[in-house]
């Protein structure tokens, strides 16, 4: 078989001759990193082309405004760069994220393919360069200030998805707090068994913590909102318009509809990755709850059999390929693992926010990539186990009752009545005799062996009946058989 002949085309940049494929709008500085970082295969997140887009379509439009570019080159950039917004061009964005630092080939890969694209519009051929990536498309900008406001902007982007997807399964969770809220079961702390709970109890403390990551990654977006463009090499703002920063993010603003600020500090906005670390920590701190409701869920669904069984989750797949009907909680295991690849997406950008040094931080590429792909994985994973496991759950009351009736912690409703002491030693006759807490009570009164703690007088069998017969009491709170405990 013949080898397909590859046409390229030959560019130049200050370091020489290169050869770039012919038909890429991409120009040489990208494909030297091509070619340089053949590292991982990957490929940027669509936020992070979407944010570079919008910087150099607001900057176009910015300087034209100040007189600074032609306003028919500045509308062929126009037209270009909205074409990236719109998705148009991604497969032209081709750098690894593990790249030369602070995201100089991200930023070139950007201005070569609205350069070539703009000089297609304006009549020319690719790397003619009508429209020059470094004085056109990158006017009045840096790598070092472009690629942090970007982060920013793809964050902020993807954030009402992202909230959207906590929220729904938070409501999820709270309906089924609802609908499980009769159900009357044995708490358990340490693995071990402790007073009863109700199972809508245990959910809409579920609900709630979720309800509480979603307010933590909306309050933390906040400090994404203040943008440092302008800021160029150093925070300087060399050979920008002082104008410059104002009118972008007010332009900004304008073209995504996002609410953002400027910078009150334009060399803090460029050297300091702490808001970026503060946000992709609070889509940490949501893994770590999820990744504990799912562990619940696997624990409440185990058995059948030989399992606690109080929970039923959908069968979505068969869950073995030699064991004949067996279902697993894959959902759960799912979420699990989306959870634990989060937890190092964060791990990276907080190590690379602290790597930072003097004006910059070098590390951005890889915290854009890491921060984009939390967000992409916390959406994917959310929804689907929101849809495909937590909507479908179905609670076992049968068995959830079976249990707490052989819990002998349920003598808890005693305390009040006959002390702590005398309570462990009847949970301590009732584990040896593998009774219930019940039978052994009813029988201790009966022969007048069981004694009022404050007046040392025999109960009877029905003060014990009554204590014990209304579980559901026991998840009300209150002392039982005194104030606030009916």
């Amino acid at each position: 078989m013949g080898t397909e002949e590859v046409r390229i085309r030959v560019e130049k940049d200050s370091l020489g001759e290169v050869s770039v494929p012919h038909e890429a709008l991409y120009g040489a500085q990208t494909q030297r990193a091509v070619l340089n970082f053949p590292i991982s295969g990957l490929r940027p997140w669509r936020a992070f082309i979407w944010s570079m887009g919008v910087i150099k379509l607001a900057a176009a439009e910015v300087n034209r405004d100040l007189g600074l570019l032609d306003p028919v080159l500045a509308q062929a950039i126009i037209q270009a760069a909205k074409e990236v917004v719109d998705g148009r061009w991604d497969a032209h964005f081709v750098v690894d994220p593990f790249q030369a630092g602070a995201g100089t080939s991200h930023n070139m890969n950007a201005n070569e393919v609205i350069a070539n694209r703009a000089t297609q519009i304006l009549g020319g051929k690719l790397g003619e360069y009508l429209v020059n990536p470094n004085d056109h498309v990158n006017m009045s900008q840096s790598t070092n200030d472009t690629i942090p406001t970007a982060i920013r902007l793809g964050a902020l982007w993807r954030l009402d998805e992202l909230l959207v997807s906590v929220q729904g399964l938070a409501d999820t969770l709270r309906q089924k707090a609802v609908e499980f809220d009769d159900i009357v079961k044995s708490g358990r702390t340490h693995l071990q068994d402790a007073v009863p709970i109700r199972l809508g109890q245990e959910f809409s403390g579920y609900a709630r913590a979720v309800e509480r990551d979603c307010e933590r990654i909306e309050r933390s977006a906040e400090g994404m909102r203040r943008l440092g463009i302008g800021g160029t090499a150093t925070g300087t703002g060399l050979n920008a318009h002082p104008e410059y920063h104002p009118r972008m993010v007010k332009k900004i603003s304008q073209i995504t509809g996002l609410v953002l600020h400027e910078s009150d500090n334009l060399f803090e906005s460029m050297q300091s990755m702490a808001d970026v670390a503060d946000f992709s920590s609070s889509i940490r701190t949501l893994a770590i709850t999820l990744t504990r409701i799912a562990n619940d869920f696997r624990l409440l669904a185990s058995g059948p059999s030989t399992g606690l069984d109080e929970l039923h989750l959908p069968a979505v797949q068969p869950g073995s390929s030699i064991m004949p009907g067996k279902v697993n909680p894959v959902m759960a295991e799912m979420l699990d693992m989306a959870m634990f690849h989060i937890q190092g997406c964060d791990l990276t950008v907080s190590l690379a926010s602290q790597a930072g040094q003097l004006e910059l931080n070098v590390m951005m590429p890889i915290i854009a990539h890491d921060l984009f792909e939390s967000m992409q994985v916390a959406i994917g994973a959310i929804n689907a186990f929101t849809v495909n496991c937590v909507q479908g759950l179905r609670a076992n009351p049968e068995k959830a009752q079976g249990w707490l009736a052989r819990n002998a912690i349920i003598i808890t409703a005693l305390n009040p009545i006959i002390g702590y002491a005398a309570g462990a030693a009847l949970v301590k006759e009732s584990l040896q005799q593998n009774r219930t807490i019940r039978e052994v009570a009813v029988e201790k009164a009966r022969r007048n062996e069981l004694f009022h703690l404050k007046d040392r007088t025999p109960l009877t069998p029905d003060e014990v009946e009554t204590a014990l017969n209304d579980l559901r009491r026991l998840t009300e709170g209150g002392i039982v058989g005194g104030p606030g405990g009916g």
